[in-house]
């Protein structure tokens, strides 16, 4: 089993967490998500690439797109 660390610019909240957790759990391979967001931390522990966890992170909206934040499902 691979571990994949990475700083994800822009996962600030809980939402942002959920939301990235939520896609990489849906990801084949991987075993187990720890996401950080007061330091922008993500962990996914599994069979899986820092290329695939970074290409299921690009697919959710977060960060520069506040429009979830406007919406109510902020912090």
């Amino acid at each position: 089993m691979s571990v994949v660390e990475l700083q994800v610019p822009g996962m600030t909240c809980r939402h942002c967490v959920r939301a990235v957790t939520a896609r990489l759990r849906d990801l084949p391979g991987v075993v187990a998500v720890e996401a950080d967001a007061e330091n922008a931390k993500l962990v996914v522990h599994g069979e899986v690439t820092a290329e695939q966890v970074q290409a299921a992170v690009a697919e959710v909206p977060f960060g520069g797109d506040r429009k979830h934040h406007a919406e109510g499902a902020g912090g």
